[in-house]
């Protein structure tokens, strides 16, 4: 009786721990979906107002705007194009690596600019752009270079197993019309002289064939008694 209720005891402890697994990590997964709806929601706002500053603000300000506008948008492309590729190919987690290694100077070159959006003395950060711009511009470079060299990966890599599958499709399509190939020669010989007369070396019969008439018997004609011997 006691081990009964020792074995129910730990199933009903193991029933309990099991429980408040999964709801931590219910809770881990709700959490991470809820930061990351909000970091979306927040970049896409931070967005909008770049892109608002970039066309509405001229001068130094407007200028900022549009070079974070380009740095981040084209960072981000890069980023979903390797994540989308590194997940079919193996072969480029050394992209990803150098991906990361380049969001550093992305992500600091960023904060530069943000933070010259808010200083106020114009001239000084007028004389910056030209050094801003150039860092922009490599790390975009960069950033489209490892994009686009990965979307023509996988595109070489479709063309390939597409023609590969075409091949296949046409032996395949081959093979199911094979009543449309020509007969052998010898059946073609045999059917084209099905109406001549027998060989040349087979005997010819002298014997005429008998009537089939003559062979059966009609119903009113009686077969003739055999005759018997003394």
């Amino acid at each position: 009786m006691e081990a009964v209720i020792l074995i129910l005891t730990l199933l009903f402890v193991a029933f309990m721990a099991l429980g408040v697994y999964a709801g931590v990590k219910t809770v881990r997964a709700a959490k991470r979906g809820v930061d990351r709806t909000i970091t979306q929601a927040r970049r896409s706002v931070e967005d909008t107002a770049l892109r608002a500053k970039s066309y509405g603000q001229p001068g130094v300000p407007g200028e900022l705007a549009q070079l974070r506008l380009a740095l981040r948008t084209s960072m981000r492309a890069t980023q979903d194009a390797l994540n989308a590729g590194a997940a079919e190919d193996a072969s480029l987690s050394e992209s990803v690596g150098l991906f990361q290694r380049l969001s550093a100077h992305g992500r600091e070159l960023d904060s530069d600019l943000k933070r010259l959006e808010r200083e106020p003395d114009r001239a000084t950060v007028a004389t910056l752009l030209p050094g801003l711009r150039e860092r922009t511009e490599r790390i975009t470079h960069s950033a489209e270079s490892l994009r686009w060299a990965a979307r023509d990966r996988a595109r070489q890599f479709a063309d390939d197993d597409l023609a590969a599958l075409n091949a296949q499709i046409d032996l395949e399509a081959g093979a199911l019309r094979h009543w449309t190939t020509e007969e052998p020669v010898a059946e073609r010989g045999t059917a084209g002289h099905s109406w001549s007369g027998p060989a040349d070396d087979e005997p010819q019969s002298l014997t005429p064939p008998p009537d089939p008439r003559l062979r059966a018997n009609h119903p009113w004609e009686k077969s003739a008694r055999p005759e018997t011997t003394n």
